[in-house]
């Protein structure tokens, strides 16, 4: 019974940890709100009644639409729909809704971290650094003083399944493959698409099961040491 009730625990606290976590990027660019995914496995006794042990078995990713927020900025981009852009890092390329970029002194739109954003291609968007006016149609098409100069590729994994979050708002996937009827907003960013309330609400609510649990645990842990000083006297 003790291994069942730790077992409980562990994956009480890894959902603790996961929700503190989603708390802390509700203002980050893009963020995907994670969740824990818990297993029940069920074995009959010789008594004739059912023993149920549950743990966290995995991570999943919530991947709704987060709002969208206007900053003005030519090189903030915003995805209306599915699918990530695609940067260039140096483990290879990734996945991410984080559309903030800048141009590099090379002309090469890039992120905070300096990973290159690219084109349905695959290859980096160059911006001439002598470009004038930059804009960016709905589907991706980038244009320099009127003039199509590249394309914003839009990609998401073929096997959903296999999306595997790499740390901040980075995404890795063994194949991905074009996105079809998404849009890009220029001069936008989506938002962390955490729910604050929901999420807090989520904490204290687990936080709750796990003191409870932990109140069990203190409980028969004094049964137990009542046991073996009756023994022992």
């Amino acid at each position: 019974m003790d291994y069942v009730a730790l077992t409980r625990q562990s994956g009480l606290m890894k959902e603790m940890q996961v929700t503190a976590h989603n708390i802390a990027n509700i203002s980050t660019t893009g963020f995907r709100r994670e969740g824990v995914i818990f297993a029940e496995h069920v074995k009959r006794t010789e008594g004739g009644e059912s023993l149920s042990m549950a743990h966290a078995s995995a991570r999943h990713m919530d991947l709704s639409q987060a709002g969208i927020t206007t900053t003005g900025a030519a090189f903030d981009f915003a995805i209306q729909g599915e699918g990530f852009f695609a940067v260039q890092t140096p483990d290879g390329e990734r996945l991410t809704r984080a559309g903030s970029f800048t141009p590099s002194d090379a002309g090469e739109l890039v992120n905070a971290d300096g990973h290159l954003l690219l084109d349905i291609g695959g290859a980096p968007i160059f911006v001439p650094p002598d470009a004038g006016q930059v804009a960016v149609a709905q589907d991706g098409t980038v244009s320099a003083n009127g003039q199509p100069i590249g394309q914003i590729g839009l990609f998401q994994p073929v096997d959903p399944l296999d999306l595997r979050h790499q740390g901040g708002t980075l995404f890795a996937t063994q194949a991905t493959e074009p996105v079809e009827g998404a849009v890009i907003f220029q001069g936008s960013l989506e938002e962390s698409n955490v729910q604050p309330v929901a999420e807090i609400a989520r904490m204290i609510e687990v936080q709750r099961a796990y003191e409870l649990g932990q109140s069990f645990l203190d409980r028969e842990d004094e049964r137990l040491r009542g046991v073996i000083q009756t023994l022992g006297r």
